[in-house]
């Protein structure tokens, strides 16, 4: 049996360096689907939709708001072929009601141990409208080395540096973060990957620099450093979202390759400026995450705010509009106060205001993202601050010898690549 796997296209912000990180869950996915399938990937970000190709099913794997909208007309013109078509994924789950309008199928949840009865159910012409397996999770035993044959890699490249092999050594969150969508997809409870199988999967990854898009390692203290201390034979070098801020482990970390990390920084703290020091101190690169357009948010403290940002150092910063997605905690007060604008999914990029700020106008609000990027990096664009932070994992990955001058998937001689002097 032959799926047809499709990531589809979102709208890029246009203060992002434009590359493109291979996606995960489609690759979680076709591990999950089995051996037995045979699976044409498609990322359209990256490459064109071939739409005459002949399979038997089409899979859409969705993940982000703003790239739902342009899932549907896929699938809407799919159907309009005769093919069936299944969704899955995180913003499948978002926007489920809306999604099964476009589908003759929709997949809720966790595909491990559940996705092999969709293909009989299909084989057998008997395909259902909905599998709900939202907030029953398989035992993460189940989770395995995701299909990364499935990519296409020559096309995951920044300048011609390919950038990081993303993993996963958790699922779940404890936390319940005001913009956040998690403990709706995947339950406030903590479910970590059996150790030895993550390593399994980071011993098969060719590349030497990984990305855990865990939504957060720091949430036991005992996994964490176990984590880190069976990571460190592996020489690998690796960025992931926040870490606990203690000795041990920030130590442990380095230890491991820590490369740098994703700090949100919520306001100008001295607790903030400590945190990010003890990073920087140990080596550890970090760009901070800021989100614009909190209630105590107006003008003169977002003003503030980049001026912190700059006086702390961050090696980079991501700006963010506060986006009140469906299903999270700041969304259901937005509409309990009426102030949301708009569904028009395909503008909930972050890169737009869509809702009514307390404290400014929804034209200042817009502008003041604006102006955030444009002051931070003022006196060095986005791309040489990044280009820099490269420079530095190579002359890490050059102490330990791991340094591979032609990087897997490339082809390409990274001592001469334009990183090189940016």
């Amino acid at each position: 049996m032959k799926i047809k796997l499709i990531y589809p296209k979102w709208p890029k912000l246009k203060n992002q360096p434009e590359f493109n990180l291979p996606p995960h869950g489609p690759v979680v996915f076709a591990a999950a689907a089995g051996d037995d399938v045979e699976i044409s990937f498609c990322d359209e970000n990256v490459q064109p939709l071939d739409m005459r190709e002949d399979t038997d099913l089409i899979a859409l794997s969705v993940m982000l708001t703003c790239q739902i909208p342009r899932a549907w007309e896929i699938a809407d013109s799919y159907r309009a072929c005769g093919k069936k078509v299944i969704f899955g994924g995180i913003a499948t789950m978002l926007h489920a009601e809306e999604t099964a309008l476009h589908a003759d199928s929709v997949f809720l949840g966790e595909a491990e141990g559940r996705f092999d009865a969709v293909i009989n159910d299909f084989k057998n012409g008997m395909l259902k409208k909905v599998y709900d397996f939202h907030l029953d999770f398989p035992e993460t035993s189940l989770i395995g080395t995701a299909k990364r044959s499935i990519l296409n890699r020559e096309l995951y490249n920044f300048r011609g540096v390919q950038m990081v092999d993303l993993i996963h050594a958790s699922r779940g969150c404890r936390f319940n973060c005001f913009p956040c969508c998690t403990p709706y997809l995947g339950g406030r409870k903590f479910r970590p990957r059996p150790i030895d199988t993550v390593i399994r999967e980071i011993e098969s990854i060719e590349n030497n620099r990984l990305f855990f898009v865990d939504n957060s390692l720091a949430q036991n203290d005992e996994w964490e450093k176990t984590l880190f201390k069976a990571i460190a034979p592996l020489k690998k070098k690796w960025i992931s979202h926040p870490i606990k801020d203690d000795d041990e482990i920030l130590d442990l970390a380095v230890e491991a390759g820590c490369w740098y990390v994703y700090q949100a920084i919520v306001d100008t703290s001295d607790h903030i400026r400590k945190r990010v020091k003890r990073l920087k101190d140990r080596g550890i690169g970090v760009e901070g995450t800021i989100i614009l357009g909190t209630d105590d948010h107006d003008e003169d403290y977002i003003k503030r705010l980049i001026d912190f940002l700059l006086e702390i150092d961050l090696d980079l910063a991501e700006f963010t509009i506060l986006t009140p997605f469906p299903h999270t905690p700041i969304r259901a007060r937005l509409e309990k106060e009426n102030r949301i604008l708009h569904n028009d999914w395909v503008r909930y990029t972050a890169g737009e205001v869509v809702f009514k700020p307390a404290k400014m106008s929804i034209d200042s609000l817009q502008n003041m993202y604006e102006y955030a990027w444009e002051n931070f990096y003022s006196s060095m664009c986005k791309e040489i601050q990044m280009a820099k932070l490269y420079l530095k994992v190579i002359e890490k990955e050059k102490r330990d010898g791991t340094y591979r001058k032609m990087h897997p998937g490339t082809g390409r001689n990274l001592s001469r690549s334009r990183f090189k002097k940016p």
